[in-house]
């Protein structure tokens, strides 16, 4: 079972990637003074997720549609992410934004949802 659902992830991986790619819509488009304190608000996320993860491809597309440059984390490959995300934000689920406030406190958003809205809400 277990080499079942490996041979199809590595089947379908090169799919998911191609999909990613191709389905990114373009973002939107910004005067520079305003796409530059959006920038500078993005400082302080960073999306944990997995390259593959339909959930984390959604949340992805979604940033692209926003231009919204949030630093990505690959919690799959890197296992220094991996681990931070488990630490701290209590466990291994992509995707996953680190919000860090001014006081430089993080709080952890999971679900492609919430992280969505929670976009939406603070740069649409």
């Amino acid at each position: 079972m277990k080499l079942f659902f490996k041979t199809l992830r590595m089947v379908l991986t090169p799919f998911m990637l191609l999909w990613a790619k191709l389905a990114t819509p373009k973002g939107i488009s910004r005067e520079a003074s305003a796409q530059q304190r959006i920038d500078q608000q993005c400082g302080s996320l960073a999306l944990y997720h997995f390259k593959t993860c339909p959930f984390c491809i959604k949340v992805r597309h979604e940033m692209a549609r926003l231009s919204l440059p949030i630093e990505l984390r690959d919690a799959q490959h890197d296992d220094n992410h991996r681990s931070e995300l488990l630490k701290e934000g209590g466990k291994v689920q992509t995707p996953c934004l680190r919000i860090t406030d001014e006081e430089g406190k993080a709080n952890w958003l999971y679900e492609s949802g919430e992280i969505i809205k929670y976009l939406q809400q603070r740069f649409a």
